[in-house]
């Protein structure tokens, strides 16, 4: 079969955990300096898990070969 080809935009915002969860990062990380107390800011840049199940089967349809890009 031949090699799928890896959306690269997905595979720099999604990585996968050593216990094999899935993880993004929070939207709006651009507009941090606007008016914000610093705990959000803080937070904003957390990973947080991605729960739901067709999206999980959707990011793992755009990167394929997922745990070759976590670093």
């Amino acid at each position: 079969m031949p090699k799928l080809k890896t959306y690269k935009a997905a595979a720099k915002r999604f990585k996968l955990t050593g216990s094999g969860k899935l993880v993004r990062t929070r939207s709006n990380r651009r507009h941090l300096r606007r008016n914000r107390s610093k705990r959000s800011k803080r937070e904003a840049w957390k990973m947080i898990e991605v729960e739901t199940r067709g999206e999980i089967k959707r990011v793992k349809r755009l990167v394929p070969y997922i745990q070759k890009y976590n670093g």
